[in-house]
């Protein structure tokens, strides 16, 4: 029997920068599952679809609401979606900032405010010193991020949040170090990684624990297909500082896509073999609810 997929394209406003990585590794995925005796079927984020998805597998770049919407009532009436539409709000950055804090995963000191009411004295604990500010939801634009060197630039790229109409930031403390890139695909061996910019070379980095706190990342937010940014202390902590669901892999597209594509595919011939067994369930499996944190 012929697996059937439904690939849905990621909307060029979630790509700054990346259009034609982001396209580029879905469409090594498709490929790849096409070796594996797949059918693969492209849709746009763009198109508002209801029940026009017929395939029963989807793997999707989508973060769009109304899409992610849709798809988690696909995925209700049994239809297997990876990275699912929860996996997505996860790595909202509010909602990454609230799960990876609250398992204990290590992560800059961040506060959560409203854009266009807050008071600068809940972020008095930052007085003096840089941090950046972050939109809440995905980076759409580079003004989305900013660094802010002093108090009074820190509260004005705020209020400049709240006039482009983005309702909530992250706060959160510059942390001095080596930046690290990653990109993992959860439940294999597949991880990849590489320093952002010129390491301190007197800055060690233990790799088996990078690796470790990074899958430790995912499965918290239960994403998987994944990618982010780490920074390593000049005292050897390991921080993991920003977590994305499915990025470009730019540098690793050929090994990440065969990963990619065999995890899916396995993923839809367990779902054959237990038509019964739904993956929403696996996405239930916390022993703390902390949903309501996230509305």
């Amino acid at each position: 029997m012929q697996l059937e997929f439904a690939a849905i394209k990621r909307a060029k406003k979630f790509s700054p920068n990346h259009i034609e990585n982001d396209a580029l590794i879905l469409m090594r995925t498709a490929d790849e599952l096409i070796k594996l005796g797949a059918k693969v079927k492209f849709y746009d984020e763009e198109m508002l679809f209801g029940d026009s998805i017929k395939e029963n597998f989807i793997f999707s770049m989508s973060r769009e609401d109304d899409v992610i919407k849709k798809l988690k009532q696909l995925q209700k009436k049994g239809k297997v979606v990876i990275n699912s539409p929860k996996a997505v709000k996860n790595c909202f950055r509010e909602n990454v900032t609230t799960k990876l804090m609250v398992y204990g995963i290590p992560y800059p000191d961040s506060v959560i405010i409203k854009t266009n009411d807050f008071d600068p004295i809940t972020l008095s604990k930052f007085n003096g010193s840089k941090v950046w500010v972050k939109r809440d939801k995905h980076i759409q634009h580079s003004e989305d991020r900013a660094l802010a060197t002093c108090d009074a630039e820190r509260n004005n790229i705020v209020r400049e949040f709240g006039r482009r109409g983005i309702k909530k930031a992250i706060v959160q403390e510059h942390l001095v170090g080596n930046e690290v890139k990653f990109y993992g695909v959860r439940g294999t061996e597949f991880f990849h990684w590489y320093y952002s910019h010129e390491n301190f070379s007197n800055i060690k980095l233990d790799e088996e624990r990078f690796i470790t706190l990074a899958r430790r990342a995912a499965e918290t937010l239960k994403v998987d297909v994944y990618g982010g940014d780490a920074l390593i202390t000049p005292d050897g902590s390991i921080y993991i500082i920003d977590f994305n669901d499915w990025p470009s892999f730019a540098p690793c597209r050929d090994e990440a896509s065969k990963a990619i594509a065999k995890m899916i595919y396995r993923k839809a011939q367990f779902k054959l073999m237990t038509p019964e067994t739904t993956f929403v369930s696996e996405e239930t499996k916390e022993v703390v609810d902390i949903e309501a944190n996230f509305n």
